[in-house]
């Protein structure tokens, strides 16, 4: 947690430097280049991941295509590792991030929010033969259980803050948690419900126990780079479009409601 705040204040500093062409982005400008810039780090089921063609997928990845449509030009993905992310942002790699991001006070420090797209919140993967003596997070709250999140996410921040008697480990991504709980090396792998509940369908049958009572409460939000607001009006105008014209819950269906997609993965 430190070192997160450490960082954030480095990036704000970083922020407030930048010549102004660095520390926005028109949408005059994004039509002139004619490409729509998006930053994500594709290892989010189902918000954005990779298929097996190598191609990112998800409910990000169709509302950026909705939106480079709605502008009239390309979309460009750009993967990005998550620890790099809003730095990249600040810099100007890409005009704005769509990536599962949680809207937290000490990021908004740095970047700036649309209006919440999706709530989500942490949920627990839990090793089966824990099931009768495990039934919230309040349970894992002692030093014999081993559990863990991914470095430098709100499920990080929330379970050393939640289970701080624990013994805590993180993991660089997502994946390598929720196996290390199914290969038994730890007992719980804490993070948002909706990639729990797509990582427990696709590994965690007969082997894991979802524990799928969110304990925390979090907005996700797209995010632009500070002095920016016509691009965050206009993404707050489209969230409310795509909302009122059925688009985002045909969107949504896709990827929550129908798991098809998940033999894209295969």
């Amino acid at each position: 947690m430190k070192k997160l705040t450490l960082l954030l204040i480095a990036l704000t500093a970083l922020a407030a430097t930048l010549p102004a062409s660095l520390r926005a982005e028109s949408l005059d400008e994004i039509r002139k280049r004619g490409t729509l810039r998006v930053g994500m780090e594709p290892g989010y089921m189902p918000f954005e991941l990779t298929n097996k063609k190598g191609e990112i997928i998800g409910f990000d990845v169709d509302m950026a295509k909705r939106m480079a449509k709605k502008l009239g030009v390309k979309l460009e993905l750009v993967s990005t590792a998550w620890d790099g992310i809003i730095p990249s942002l600040i810099t100007s790699k890409f005009d704005l991030i769509m990536s599962g991001m949680t809207i937290t006070e000490e990021r908004a420090k740095t970047i700036d929010f649309a209006d919440p797209y999706i709530v989500v919140g942490q949920t627990i993967l839990l090793r089966k033969d824990l099931a009768a003596t495990v039934k919230s997070y309040k349970d894992l709250n002692d030093p014999k259980y081993k559990i863990a999140s991914k470095l430098g996410t709100t499920g990080d921040i929330a379970t050393k803050e939640n289970i701080p008697k624990a013994t805590y480990f993180s993991y660089e991504t997502e994946q390598e948690g929720v196996m290390e709980v199914v290969n038994g090396k730890i007992d719980a792998f804490i993070y948002d419900s909706p990639y729990n509940a797509v990582a427990f369908a696709e590994k965690g049958q007969g082997k894991l126990v979802f524990l799928d009572k969110p304990f925390t409460d979090e907005p996700l939000g797209w995010a632009v780079r500070k002095g920016n607001p016509e691009l965050l009006a206009w993404l707050n105008a489209f969230l409310k479009e795509t909302k009122s014209d059925g688009t985002y819950d045909k969107i949504y269906a896709k990827w929550f409601k129908d798991d098809s997609w998940l033999k894209e993965l295969k």
